[in-house]
């Protein structure tokens, strides 16, 4: 008796093989470039507050503060896990699930891979 696989009903709006291990790859990277900041700001968030201590605050605040606000927008422009819910009701996977050209690190890479697929 052959098994047959049960059709999903939503499958024709689920990405393909080829495009789950292109996200793959794609949070891979994410991934990598967040941990990669993280090391940055530990040591940079050191030093700012080392400023700090040392010469006290400057006209605009203190250089710790600072450092976490570039923190939080360069979050906001890798959004490591934005996508992810749309992404698996997109053919598109990810890309699906962004803009080409948005101020994001997923609409860059859409805009410089080809723009929209849609």
């Amino acid at each position: 008796m052959s098994r047959r696989r049960r059709q999903n009903p939503l499958s024709q709006f689920q990405p393909g093989q080829k495009v789950v291990l292109r996200d793959t790859a794609i949070f891979l990277l994410k991934l990598w470039i967040d941990g990669l900041k993280d090391v940055t700001l530990t040591f940079v968030s050191l030093a700012a507050t080392t400023i700090d201590l040392v010469l006290g605050p400057r006209k605009n605040g203190y250089l710790f503060y600072r450092v976490m606000r570039w923190g939080e927008r360069f979050d906001l422009w890798l959004n490591l896990y934005g996508a992810s819910e749309a992404a698996q009701r997109s053919r598109e996977g990810l890309f699906g699930a962004s803009r080409a050209g948005d101020d994001t690190f997923l609409g860059e890479l859409e805009d410089l891979t080809g723009g929209e697929r849609r």
